[in-house]
């Protein structure tokens, strides 16, 4: 079969070619209702425009390069397939690629974007990204840039995450609330990361506003990484906390895989959950219901985070977003209380 042509859709419409080619680049010279129009005749007979033939005659790819620290999880799949719904939308293609939480690997994967013609990039910087010098760079040589998730006030872009601050906050009180005394946080660092910072920062803020006895000993930093070294220093800090002479009675922790990972380690080490200690953590498994026992979680708009930050880009790539001030949304995030935080099901957050 033939691929349709712009011709062929302007013949069935009874519009000019240059009509049609501008309707379907969203040109302000065609108006809303012949757009909407040219782009349902073109996606239900399947056109697909020639990538290459437009990159070539305008200088453009046609694609938006998004830089991720890992995919191994629900969350990040989730804010892919809301970047991928909104660029599809808009007619561009993305190339993904992985961190692996490396600054090093970081900086490669920007300049192979960079190599290949992207149009615009969307960046959740990784772990070991304390310092923006890269990305300034890249921004100030006329790259559109995005922050998603991994907001930071060291960069000066239009971000998309949550409120870090406020979701930690509520979840240390939820605990507070259902009489938990010795109430631990696992956290990522050593490096001063801008959003463990600030869910520590909530989480701490917390139990000064409730005068619960606070300490660092109560804390635990766990390097990010991936897979088995990321649970074993999961291991490490959840031991050395029951080591304590006071040992905690529950958790909170401030990652999607803490979380889970926090979960796992405490079956291991024979501890009932939430008779022996309690746990509610950032999560956006789908099978928090159906763990054991279930979780209390945050849970974060990863679809959401996706979809705004990629529509952002694009506005700031078609020149629709260019404003004197960037603007960072923070989403809010929904706490969802579970068996795993409370002992007393009557009790209510």
């Amino acid at each position: 079969m033939q691929q349709m042509t712009l011709r062929d859709i302007a013949n069935a419409l009874k519009l000019s070619v240059s009509t049609v080619s501008k309707a379907l680049r969203d040109s302000y010279e065609i108006s809303e209702e012949t757009k909407k129009k040219v782009i349902a005749y073109a996606r239900a007979n399947y056109y697909f425009p020639n990538r290459m033939a437009k990159s070539l005659k305008e200088g453009k790819s046609g694609s938006i390069g998004v830089v991720i620290c890992s995919i191994d999880n629900s969350f990040v799949s989730r804010m892919l397939d809301g970047i991928d719904g909104a660029c599809t939308q808009a007619g561009y293609d993305i190339i993904i690629m992985q961190s692996k939480e490396s600054l090093v690997q970081e900086r490669s994967c920007l300049k192979q974007l960079e190599a290949r013609g992207v149009e615009g990039i969307l960046i959740s910087p990784s772990a070991e990204t304390v310092d923006f010098e890269h990305l300034w760079k890249l921004r100030n040589s006329g790259m559109p840039i995005v922050l998603f998730d991994r907001i930071s006030d060291q960069f000066e872009s239009d971000q998309v995450g949550i409120d870090n601050y406020d979701a930690a906050f509520r979840a240390t009180e939820h605990l507070i609330a259902n009489r938990f005394q010795r109430i631990a946080m696992l956290n990522i660092g050593p490096d001063v990361l801008h959003f463990a910072s600030q869910r520590g920062a909530g989480y701490l803020d917390a139990l000064k506003k409730n005068q619960h006895t606070y300490g660092e000993t109560l804390v635990r930093l766990c390097r990010s990484g991936t897979g088995e070294v990321l649970k074993e220093g999961v291991r490490d800090g959840i031991q050395s906390l029951f080591g304590l002479a006071e040992p905690p009675d529950a958790f909170f922790t401030a990652t999607d895989q803490l979380s889970t990972l926090s979960l796992s380690v405490l079956h291991e080490m024979g501890y009932r959950i939430p008779e022996d200690v309690a746990l509610i953590g950032f999560s956006n498994t789908e099978l928090a219901d159906v763990l054991t026992p279930p979780l209390s979680t945050l849970y974060q708009p990863a679809l959401e985070i996706g979809r705004l930050a990629a529509g952002k880009l694009i506005e700031l790539i078609t020149g629709k977003g260019v404003r004197s001030v960037h603007e960072t949304v923070r989403l809010p995030v929904r706490l969802a209380i579970r068996k795993s935080s409370r002992l007393d099901d009557k009790l209510t957050n």
